[in-house]
């Protein structure tokens, strides 16, 4: 299954290329744990960090966007896979409004690319077919979690197999299977494992397909975070909020808590601190700085995070159609969301191989939002005004 072409943009045939690929839920010491050989391969040949760190919260649309924006999730608006924003008095969540780009702020590298005549394609990634205002990515998929790998895989190389005044320099494709295994089976799971080994293959063909074409391609395999094991159950926020005055949205084991006034905001704090030492509790203008979590309203009046292997929940008040309430899911047998200074297992990978890579280059652990501006690199693109990420940072994995 193929998207047509479009119209030719007119660039340059010496640019190299770039294919970004995201394993959603892949930690940073998967390939090694469940010896991922095609995965190691483009580590040992190419370039390696020795892990990536993701934003906060380390959840997935947050950190897919700010790895495609180069900006932290307050800056580009979309501050967890479910969030609240007062000014809209309305509520965003990655199932449902996705899809809306009045959600989001910043730049994605899609749109980048394409302002600059270069163009780009997306089989898959969080919000690549929303419109950003008022661009749409031509060459784009709206996400369907049953298209099958090898068919995300084909649809990639035929793009690249377009005549050359057609064909796309930056490509970015998605694999949510690794996640999801996580999530039912815990990391430590043979089916987890299984599902690390199906992606190793999947990304194996690429690799060496990529090399048969005989292009200058930069293959990139990042994750957004990682996976931790739910080792301590759930944390239960009920008996701390007052629903009358507090909006409550939970993102796993973190709670973003609106509240409806100031005296609400201070009535909640001191309901919240030092109540349950499974959990603390931070106004936003008082979030540890490394989160970068002070500024944009959606972030909530206060979060609380919860500071051992466990998730928030607060029961369930719907109903069925006989009025009987509904029953509870159990808590994920492993979860993400947690801070990743604190919980190493919320890290992320980043390897690259191609003819712009340094080989065998290394860095130490590195802020996702430097991946936007070494990408843009490697393609010759100017940066936007306004970036989170360094070209500093990645500069020693960059090879002319």
């Amino acid at each position: 299954m193929a998207i047509a072409a479009g119209l030719a943009h007119g660039q340059p045939t010496g640019r190299p290329y770039v294919v970004l690929v995201s394993v959603d839920g892949f930690r940073y010491d998967y390939a090694e744990r469940y010896h991922a050989a095609n995965i190691l391969a483009i580590r040992d040949r190419g370039a390696a960090a020795a892990s990536m760190i993701p934003c906060f919260l380390s959840v997935t649309f947050p950190n897919h966007i700010s790895i495609i924006t180069g900006l932290y999730p307050e800056h580009h608006g979309i501050v967890g896979n479910s969030f609240y924003d007062p000014a809209r008095d309305a509520s965003y969540s990655m199932s449902t409004t996705a899809t809306d780009g009045s959600w989001y702020s910043g730049t994605p590298l899609w749109m980048l690319a394409e302002q600059q005549g270069v163009r780009a394609a997306s089989m898959f990634w969080p919000a690549s077919d929303a419109t950003w205002r008022g661009f749409k990515l031509p060459l784009s998929f709206a996400y369907d979690g049953r298209f099958p790998n090898d068919k995300r895989v084909e649809q990639v190389l035929d793009w690249l197999r377009l005549p050359t005044s057609q064909r796309p320099h930056f490509i970015t494709v998605y694999f949510s299977d690794v996640d999801h295994a996580g999530h039912t089976f815990g990391p430590e799971a043979t089916e987890t494992r299984e599902a690390v080994e199906q992606i190793d293959q999947i990304i194996g063909r690429l690799h060496a397909s990529l090399d048969a074409l005989s292009l200058p391609v930069n293959l990139i395999v990042v994750s957004d975070h990682g996976m931790q094991s739910v080792d301590d159950g759930e944390v239960d926020l009920s008996p701390y909020i007052d629903a009358a005055t507090t909006r409550v949205v939970l993102n796993g084991p973190v709670a973003l808590i609106y509240a409806r006034d100031p005296a609400s905001v201070e009535k909640a704090y001191k309901a919240l601190k030092g109540k349950d030492r499974r959990f603390g509790v931070y106004r936003r203008s008082e979030t540890p700085a490394e989160w970068h979590f002070r500024e944009n309203p959606r972030n909530g009046d206060l979060v609380a995070l919860v500071n051992q292997a466990a998730v928030f929940f607060m029961p369930r008040t719907d109903r069925d159609k006989d009025g009987k309430e509904k029953a509870r899911r159990p808590p994920p047998k492993g979860e993400h969301g947690y801070d990743p200074r604190k919980f190493k297992t919320m890290h992320a990978i980043f390897y690259a191989i191609g003819p712009n890579v340094t080989p065998k280059g290394r860095v130490d652990s590195f802020e996702n939002v430097n991946v936007y501006p070494f990408i843009t690199r490697i393609l010759g693109l100017k940066l936007p005004e306004k970036l989170d990420g360094s070209p500093a940072l990645l500069a020693p994995l960059y090879r002319p």
